[in-house]
């Protein structure tokens, strides 16, 4: 994997992060409410957090274990976020992930972006599960999992510890209607 044509969708354009992403990135990420929902970003943010993540996300492409695209508006290539697929190629599914910067919840961009890489791992990467989780308080990532057409699977309670307390999971998954018997 070398080169990623980006995925289009109505008003989303989702391709491969750039250096030049770095500034923006670091000024999404670096929203408190951002951090708080998603497991592994750190609080504060930096240039050298975002730096490495591109670097890293890229890394991760080359080596097929993910991608990981900067979801961007189609009109003007502004950058709202981040969705991806991690893959466990051993099992053909990947989970999905996502994160919208705070400016442009509300909009609909997260769902969009998640249901295009959903039809991008089953169409294109062929995948035969695509799953995925949030926090328990975040009622809106369970609604983008719907809309995208996961179902709940179960919680995992008090699963993940994140600024010194313990937070319930909530797990989503579906497969691919194509291959699925």
């Amino acid at each position: 994997m070398d080169a990623f044509p980006p995925l289009q969708t109505d008003r989303l354009m989702l391709r491969l992060f750039e250096e030049s992403d770095i500034p923006e990135l670091v000024q999404l990420a670096g929203d408190r409410d951002i951090a708080a929902t998603t497991l592994r970003l750190p609080h504060p943010y930096s240039e050298a957090h975002a730096r490495n993540w591109v670097e890293e996300t890229n890394r991760r492409f080359r080596e097929n274990e993910s991608l990981e695209l900067a979801v961007t508006r189609k009109s003007d290539g502004l950058l709202l976020g981040a969705a991806g697929l991690v893959f466990n190629h051993e099992f053909d599914n990947a989970e999905l992930g996502y994160c919208i910067g705070k400016p442009f919840w509300g909009n609909g961009y997260a769902g969009e972006a998640a249901q295009a890489l959903v039809l991008h791992g089953f169409d294109q990467l062929n995948l035969y599960r695509i799953h995925a989780h949030h926090f328990a308080g975040n009622k809106a990532s369970g609604k983008v999992l719907e809309n995208c057409g996961m179902v709940r699977e179960g919680v995992l309670i008090q699963h993940i510890k994140k600024w010194g307390r313990y937070h319930d999971i909530i797990l989503y998954g579906m497969l691919n209607p194509q291959t699925a018997s």
